[in-house]
């Protein structure tokens, strides 16, 4: 049995997309905080960016109380992920800037601020459903298709050879043995813009490229691993990003959440774009720490945690949870555990995991998990146990 997990460095279109909302979101968090910003007072967006040839626009909700200068933002946002000039796809300086930004919903208002709502507590921005996913493949507690595309995408992005332009994805491929576990990397595939003015004459660039990515994975290739780079033969910077391909924010969330791992359901809509009332960034988060404490707690080695939210109310709707059969207790009662031993309202979530830190939106376009996130901590594991009635 093979995975396959796909990864995007940020210089893709569309994570370009995110960055530039999350950064927005990160500067009005700054300044709200300045201004005396509280969970009651914080400010509420949901930002969409479309990225084209040489244009940018930014649309959506947002209420606050603080001025930021939009395109200034915007193009520090891309300058900040190495597009200075035409010649890799996209130059900030240069960039036509569209800003269609209006004032939130006053309906969505109501919901999500507990002393306009009908409940009188911070209500779920929005419906929806999220899910949450951790298995005991790797020490972060993620399938490991995921944790190793994820690190080559990183090294990609920090190897500091020019000729790697900004804009990349890929795809790790991970053979399992017939117990379900991992044994090693069949194929790696690498697709990388070049940016042909740093390439001397004769320079191979394949090589390179193998290099980065097998020493990342060193643990898990040996000498039948296929690797595959560029698979049409070239990728010119110059046709790369937006030059070639439309960027939009919540595009990539497959590759995001869990890289699509069977299992691993994909629910809910863009997470980086918006401020974290909504369920769609905070429950993300949330139920990432649910799954995780429950796979680090021994309760199962795979689990799936589904959260449900209704638009204006705190508490979830339903929670679902689903170990594929490798539960010590069972599904049912592993649900009711986390309902009590789990505050999983947004004030419970935005004030445990740091939600109103604008460095935490600065990363989270980058990845929404393997970092030293507050929601990747395993510090329910023995509440957990406790109320499972689980003993060593």
């Amino acid at each position: 049995m093979q995975i396959t997990s796909e990864g995007v460095k940020v210089g893709h279109p569309d994570i370009v997309a995110d960055t530039i909302a999350a950064d927005i979101i990160a500067r009005i968090l700054d300044e709200e905080k300045k201004a005396g910003m509280d969970i009651n007072t914080m400010p509420h967006c949901g930002l969409e960016v479309l990225l084209g040839k040489g244009y940018c626009i930014v649309g959506g909700e947002v209420s606050t109380r603080v001025y930021i200068d939009i395109e200034k933002s915007i193009r520090q946002s891309v300058l900040s992920l190495g597009y200075n000039d035409i010649a890799v796809g996209l130059n900030g300086h240069s960039l036509g800037v569209f800003n269609t930004i209006i004032p939130q919903s006053p309906n969505i208002n109501i919901g999500s601020r507990a002393d306009l709502g009908k409940y009188k507590e911070i209500g779920a921005g929005d419906q929806g459903i999220m899910y949450g996913y951790a298995c005991d493949e790797t020490p972060e507690l993620l399938p490991l298709p995921y944790v190793l595309v994820n690190r080559m995408m990183r090294a990609f992005e920090t190897c500091g050879n020019p000729i790697f332009a900004p804009d990349g994805k890929g795809q790790v491929t991970v053979n399992y043995d017939k117990n379900g576990r991992p044994t090693h990397v069949t194929k790696v595939l690498m697709s990388n813009a070049i940016d042909y003015r740093h390439v001397s004459e004769n320079e191979e660039i394949e090589p390179a490229a193998k290099d980065i990515a097998f020493e990342c994975l060193a643990d898990w290739v040996n000498d039948k691993t296929e690797f595959l780079f560029n698979p049409t033969g070239e990728w010119q910077a110059i046709h790369s990003c937006s030059a070639a391909d439309s960027g939009i924010t919540g595009r990539k969330l497959v590759c995001q959440l869990y890289g699509g791992y069977p299992g691993a359901q994909l629910g809910g809509g863009a997470v980086v774009n918006k401020s974290p009332e909504k369920v769609d960034c905070s429950a993300v988060f949330g139920v990432r720490h649910v799954a995780k404490n429950i796979v680090a707690a021994g309760l199962a080695n795979r689990c799936s945690v589904q959260l449900a939210y209704a638009i204006g109310v705190a508490r979830p709707m339903s929670i679902y949870v689903n170990t594929f059969n490798t539960g010590r207790i069972s599904d049912e009662k592993l649900a009711s555990v986390v309902e009590k031993v789990f505050d999983l309202t947004p004030k419970a979530m935005i004030e445990r995991f740091d939600l109103l830190n604008g460095d935490i939106y600065r990363k989270i376009s980058k990845t929404l998990f393997m970092d030293d996130y507050p929601w990747e901590k395993t510090d329910m594991v023995e509440k957990l146990k406790k109320e499972s009635g689980i003993k060593e």
